[in-house]
C-alpha cells in the first residue's frame, strides 16, 4: 500500500511523481473526492507540468466511475479553478505543485463555491478512503458512469476579475510580467486584454520543467531578471506570479520589492471604500501598518494564523470583504473568499494609473516600518527552542506574549513571530521594529537563543 503520509499535507495532496504516486492513484482519489463531497458533478483543471494532463484526467475517470458528472478546464491557474468551483457552484480538483520543482505534482481540493477541503474538512476522510481502496481492491462501480466534458472558462474568468476592479479610465502604464514559465503566462495575456497596459512579457512560454528559475518569487534570486527588466526599460511597475498563478508578487518603478503587507494595506484600503465598515482578514506575521490602515479607513481588522484555510474560515465566519498574508496570498469576498493574486494587481494597476506619481511613492504610506522578511533556521529540537526563547521574553518588561500561531512577542517598539515548519525541521522568524537598527537587534537576540 502506498505511504499517503508522505504526499496528504495538511491543505492538499503533494509528492514527486512517479516516485510517490501516479496516475492509478489520482484515479482513486477522485472516486473518494467524488464520495466525500457527494456531488453529482465537479470540476477538474491543471497547470503545465508534464505529468498534469494524464494525472488530472485519471482523476477525473475516477469521480466519473462513481457516476458523477465531470467538466474538464484543461490548463488553467488555481485561481482560475476557484473561480470554475465558484461560477458553476461544483467541487473542484486543481493539478498543480504550485512552486515545487517539475518532479513533483499535487491536488488542491475544494468543495462548492472553492470552500475549502483541509485536514480536517474532508481531506482526512479522502485519504482513508484511498488508503482502504489501494488496500482491498477499488471501489465499487455506478451503474452508469459521469460523462467527462470540456468546457474553456478563461474568458469568463477574466471577464468575472475586470468586473470587480475598474481599469478603464487609468493613465497608461508599462507593466513588465515575469509568469516564470508557469500559469500567468496562460492568464494574463486575456485579462489584460484591451487595457491601456503595454505588456512585457518575460516567461510566458508555459514548461513544466521552469527552465529559466524557479516559479517561487518568495525567494528573492527569482525576482532578479523581473528587477533588471523593469529598470531596463523604465517600466512603471512588474509584477511576478509563481508556478500556478494563485500569488502575485509587485515590484516598483524603481525595481524594488514592495512588501506583500504594503500591498494587503493598499487593497484593503480600496475595498473598504467599496464596502464601509468592512473586516479585513490579516494573519500573525504581516505588517503592524495593516491593521492601522484598515482602522484608518473605518474597517475592522481579525487577526487569524497563517494559513489558507485558516484565512479562509475566518473570511466566512466574519463575512469579511477581504484578506492578506505576507506569502502574497490575497482573498475577496467577490471571489468566493478564495485567493487570487491576479484580482490583487488588477487593484495595484488601478490605484497606480489613478493618479500621477510611482509606485513607490503610493506604498509609502503602507510601508511604514523596517522588517526583517522571514528567517528559517534548521533545528533539531523545535518545541525546545520555542520554549527557550518563551522563557527568555516572559518576563521582559513590557513584552505581552501570544501562541495564536507560534510565538508572538509585542512590545511598544517592536514584534517578532517565531514558528515552527509544518513540513521541515525549521523555525521561521518574522521581526518588525519602527526603525531598522532595532529590528537587527531584535532579529539577532531572537536568533542567538534559537540557534544555540
Amino acid at each position: 500500500m502506498p505511504d499517503l503520509s508522505q504526499i496528504v499535507k495538511a491543505y492538499d495532496v503533494r509528492g514527486v511523481v512517479p516516485d510517490q504516486w501516479d496516475e492509478s492513484l489520482a484515479e482513486l482519489f477522485g472516486a473518494a473526492f467524488a464520495r466525500v463531497t457527494d456531488a453529482d458533478a465537479i470540476v477538474v483543471g491543471h497547470d503545465m507540468r508534464p505529468s498534469s494532463p494524464g494525472l488530472a484526467r485519471a482523476f477525473a475517470r475516477g469521480a466519473a466511475s462513481l457516476g458523477v458528472d465531470v467538466t474538464e478546464i484543461g490548463l488553467c491557474s488555481t485561481d482560475q479553478l476557484y473561480f470554475a468551483s465558484g461560477y458553476l457552484n461544483l467541487p473542484g480538483a486543481m493539478f498543480t505543485a504550485s512552486h515545487n520543482p517539475a518532479r513533483y505534482n499535487g491536488i488542491k481540493m475544494c468543495r462548492a463555491g472553492a470552500a475549502p477541503i483541509g485536514q480536517d474538512s474532508g481531506l482526512a476522510e479522502i485519504r482513508a478512503l484511498v488508503e482502504g481502496w489501494a488496500d482491498s481492491g477499488a471501489p465499487e462501480l455506478a451503474a452508469q458512469p459521469g460523462t467527462l466534458t470540456q468546457r474553456d472558462v478563461l474568458a469568463d474568468y477574466a471577464a468575472h476579475l475586470r468586473s470587480l476592479v475598474d481599469l478603464t479610465a487609468i493613465r497608461p502604464l508599462k507593466v513588465v510580467v515575469d509568469a516564470g514559465n508557469g500559469m500567468g503566462g496562460h492568464t494574463v495575456p486575456t485579462v489584460f486584454e484591451g487595457l491601456p497596459l503595454e505588456l512585457d512579457a518575460l516567461y510566458f512560454e508555459l514548461d513544466g520543467t521552469f527552465p529559466h528559475h524557479e516559479a517561487n518569487p518568495l525567494d528573492p534570486k527569482n525576482i532578479v531578471d523581473l528587477q533588471a527588466r523593469v529598470r531596463e526599460t523604465g517600466a512603471d511597475i512588474g509584477l511576478a506570479f509563481d508556478g500556478d498563478a494563485d500569488r502575485c508578487f509587485v515590484v516598483d518603478g524603481r525595481g524594488e520589492p514592495v512588501s506583500p503587507s504594503a500591498i494587503t494595506a493598499l487593497v484593503a484600503s480600496r475595498e473598504l471604500a467599496k464596502h464601509p465598515g468592512g473586516t479585513v482578514i490579516h494573519n500573525c506575521i504581516t505588517s503592524w501598518s495593516v491593521p492601522e490602515v484598515v482602522k484608518e479607513n473605518g474597517g475592522t481588522p481579525v487577526r487569524t494564523r497563517v494559513g489558507h484555510s485558516f484565512i479562509k474560515a475566518e473570511m466566512a465566519r466574519t463575512g469579511a470583504i477581504f484578506g492578506g498574508e505576507h506569502s502574497a496570498h490575497y482573498y475577496f469576498r467577490d471571489f468566493w473568499n478564495a485567493d487570487t493574486g491576479m484580482l490583487a494587481a488588477l487593484h495595484v494597476l488601478a490605484a497606480l494609473g489613478g493618479q500621477k506619481g510611482p509606485l513607490s511613492d503610493l506604498v509609502a504610506q503602507y510601508d511604514r516600518y523596517a522588517a526583517s522578511g522571514e528567517i528559517n533556521s534548521t533545528v533539531d529540537d523545535q518545541a525546545g527552542r520555542m520554549e527557550a526563547v518563551k522563557a527568555a521574553y516572559e518576563r521582559r518588561e513590557g513584552a505581552e506574549l501570544d501562541e495564536l500561531d507560534g510565538l508572538t512577542v509585542t512590545t511598544a517598539n517592536w514584534w517578532f513571530n517565531l514558528r515552527p515548519s509544518n513540513t521541515e525541521p525549521l523555525l521561521r522568524l518574522n521581526v518588525e521594529a519602527r526603525d531598522q537598527e532595532t529590528a537587527a537587534e531584535v532579529r539577532d537576540e531572537v536568533l542567538s537563543i534559537v540557534r544555540a
